[in-house]
């Protein structure tokens, strides 16, 4: 049996057709939605794609229930759009990596979940898993499976639906996700607190998160990547921290907000209009979408590590950062190579984590563990994990999972 190069099933059961087929066959498949994170990741060692494009359509939503379900090909604008009619929207707001990668396509509802894209507001309602209530999807032996449903009861559904979410379509291609949704704010604002380093951002960043003004973002954008911002941030080293809510309930948080962070350094508000386009822009990770050769990683440490992170990393090799989620989240672009092994012994060292090398070429990435390596006794359990799902090793090979 050969497989045509790219395959487009148009339903669940053409899924599991062309999956039971290539695992009798044992040739490997590349899963795929939208193509824009195909570049992220080991190279593929795929004998043929399976592209989800025209598995589209929001199967079910009730604005009243704030649930949603929809196939896996629905392109992200369109629920987006849906969402949007209805004053709701997807709370941990994911990541257009389009920029950051150079690439066109459109993002997919699965390919979201598939990797657990989350962006800003993760800190305040957590990440695209802990969001997603089902999934029906295809294992690697072409069978067609369910978990979880429109309530989250099911305890042995949910750990599955869970393990699913970031599985980077190593476990089975998803087909359906159902998932919560939540009103949209009335407004946003933005604090912005001027001239602090990154330490003193750190700590800024813990004082805001410490009160009770319910912050749904908290940046540090350092003064080399602050004037990628324009006019917003006025070329100055900027600490961003979004409320969002009611309006009379904003204006108080704010006014407290900023009585705090006076203390630290110079303040300034920036309105609903612009907060919306500064959060775009640090979620899609603006400042290092121009140099797209210079190779860029997404590391998870505590909060208090990331900046210790950077200024160890700057004493040995050039590179450039920003921080996200209270300074948990570091974005570096390195000024030449990877130096995998250089960042993944700071991680270490500042008490682990998880550094992923979103953005390289395709011989670096066939080259270095592009996700971070997981502890012998978590990777045998991986790959026992993965032999259930796809005993013939068919589904996205080579490509192992990562938390996102």
């Amino acid at each position: 049996m050969s497989l045509s190069e790219i395959q487009h099933p148009e339903s669940e059961d053409d899924v599991a057709r062309i999956v039971s087929q290539a695992n009798a066959a044992g040739l490997p498949i590349e899963v795929r939605g939208g193509g824009t994170r195909a570049g992220l990741g080991r190279p593929s060692q795929a004998a043929s794609v399976l592209s989800l494009a025209r598995l589209t359509g929001i199967t079910n939503y009730d604005p009243s229930e704030l649930v949603m379900a929809a196939r896996a090909g629905t392109p992200l604008s369109e629920i987006e759009s849906a969402l949007a009619a209805n004053n709701q929207m997807l709370t941990f707001e994911p990541m257009d990596h389009r920029p950051l990668l150079g690439v066109d396509g459109e993002p997919t509802i699965g390919g979201v979940f598939a990797g657990n894209i989350s962006g800003p507001r993760r800190i305040q309602a957590g990440a695209a898993r802990d969001n997603l209530l089902g999934v029906r999807f295809v294992n690697g032996s072409g069978e067609i499976v369910k978990s979880g449903g429109r309530v989250m009861k099911n305890v042995t559904g949910l750990d599955l639906v869970k393990l699913l979410a970031g599985s980077w379509g190593t476990l089975g291609v998803l087909c359906e996700v159902i998932f919560k949704v939540l009103p949209r704010p009335e407004t946003a604002v933005t604090v912005a607190v001027s001239g602090l380093n990154d330490a003193e951002a750190a700590e800024a960043m813990a004082a805001a998160m410490a009160m009770s003004v319910e912050v749904s973002g908290a940046a540090h954008l350092p003064l080399s990547v602050a004037y990628r911002f324009g006019d917003t941030l006025k070329g100055e080293a900027a600490t961003v921290l979004r409320l969002e809510g009611l309006t009379p309930s904003v204006d108080v948080r704010t006014e407290r907000l900023v009585a705090e962070m006076r203390r630290r350094g110079e303040v300034s508000v920036l309105d609903a209009e612009v907060t919306r386009d500064l959060w775009r822009d640090i979620r899609d990770v603006k400042p290092f979408a121009v140099q797209r050769a210079k190779p860029v990683w997404r590391v998870s440490v505590a909060p208090s590590a990331g900046h210790q992170l950077v200024a160890a990393l700057r004493l040995k090799t050039g590179v450039d950062a920003f921080y996200d989620w209270q300074g948990g989240l570091v974005w570096l672009q390195m000024e030449a190579e990877p130096e995998a092994d250089l960042v993944r012994q700071y991680v270490k060292a500042l008490g682990g984590g998880h550094a992923t090398l979103v953005r390289a070429d395709a011989a670096t990435r066939a080259a270095v563990p592009v996700f971070e390596p997981q502890p012998q006794a978590l990777d045998a359990l991986a790959r026992r994990i993965k032999d259930q799902f796809d005993p013939g090793g068919i589904l996205n090979p080579g490509r192992m999972t990562a938390t996102m």
